[in-house]
């Protein structure tokens, strides 16, 4: 007779171990090094506009993380992640359509601003995302060839783009929360069933980056109407 469903736990529905996962880190960031040295690029090129904003620059910043966005979708999800993982086609069709939001929101109708943030803990969240989360997996004895940095692995990718939204301000913004924050409750669970100590990171991210932003909303119309 099955068990019932209640008996069940994360781990039961994991396709793969703990080392099988991130050994697929070490064959990924093996096959498109130096890749990796452009990404670190872009995230410091996403820092100067961020501390020198306005609607162009908003453009650039939505290009940015679009092409991030796609390059895991396609280079990560698509053609590495789905080995291992049946589930990963349908998470680089979210990636892909997080992408297609970017450019339609951020780059066609400019609806991405910078000039008015409020707060500066999603600058935080971003630098985060782009400096300490990869030297997460090396302290805590992964070494550095698994590591995860931001526009080629897809947690920091999705860590930091809920930075970067939280420092945004326009009607588009809302939409592109969704696909990160459902990623970092996805991700969380993964790595909540293979035991990992860093599982809290990718959902407590999204937590703090959905409620901020809620909190925000009353702030900004109040700004708006004086």
């Amino acid at each position: 007779m099955p068990s019932e469903w209640w008996t069940y736990s994360l781990r039961d529905f994991l396709l793969f171990s703990s080392r099988t996962y991130y050994r697929l880190f070490e064959l990924y960031n093996a096959a498109i090094w130096p890749a990796q040295l452009a990404a670190l690029g872009l995230g410091l090129a996403v820092l100067a506009l961020l501390l020198r904003p306005s609607v162009a620059r908003g453009r650039a910043i939505a290009a940015i993380l679009a092409g991030c966005w796609l390059w895991v979708a396609i280079a990560f999800h698509a053609h590495r992640y789905a080995k291992i993982n049946s589930a990963a086609f349908s998470f680089a069709a979210a990636f892909g359509l997080e992408a297609a939001l970017l450019i339609w929101i951020g780059i066609l109708r400019g609806r991405l601003s910078f000039e008015r943030c409020a707060g500066r803990t999603g600058l935080w969240i971003f630098l985060f995302a782009l400096a300490l989360e990869p030297l997460i997996g090396p302290l805590l004895g992964r070494g550095w060839r698994p590591v995860e940095i931001f526009g080629v692995a897809p947690d920091p990718t999705a860590v930091a783009t809920l930075g970067i939204l939280l420092l945004a301000s326009g009607q588009g913004r809302w939409a592109l929360l969704v696909v990160p924050a459902l990623w970092c409750a996805i991700s969380g669970a993964t790595l909540l069933a293979m035991k990992a100590p860093d599982a809290w990171i990718p959902p407590l991210a999204a937590v703090l980056a959905v409620a901020l932003a809620i909190r925000q909303r009353p702030t900004r119309r109040r700004t708006g109407r004086t």
